[in-house]
């Protein structure tokens, strides 16, 4: 047992007669490795990306709260009256009146 430990920390298995194995098993473990470091950080950068975007989420919506609350108060009357009054247009004082039509079409 304190042999093969020893042996180990030496690196005798590497250069040892099936060291191509050895090797062949170390590059593969190698290769996983990197493909789990990888897709760690494509995890990573895709949190980030959706922390982002929520963020300007949050802006836009409040924005669009705001410009809606703005378009809200010109759609008052008064509202239009004012801008209409400032260009020199006023309300009628006189009320229309309907205009009824005969016709004396027969049937």
């Amino acid at each position: 047992m304190k042999s093969g430990l020893l042996n180990i920390l030496k690196g005798k298995f590497l250069v040892s007669g099936d060291a191509p194995k050895n090797w062949l098993f170390i590059i593969f473990i190698s290769f996983l490795a990197t493909v789990m470091i990888a897709s760690s950080h494509s995890a990573d950068k895709k949190v980030h990306q959706i922390a982002a975007l929520n963020e300007e989420v949050k802006e836009l919506r409040s924005e669009f709260v705001d410009v809606r609350s703005d378009v809200q108060q010109l759609k008052l009357e008064s509202t239009v009256m004012k801008i209409v009054a400032e260009k020199g247009l006023y309300p009628s004082e006189v009320p229309p009146h309907q205009i009824k039509v005969k016709s004396n079409q027969i049937e």
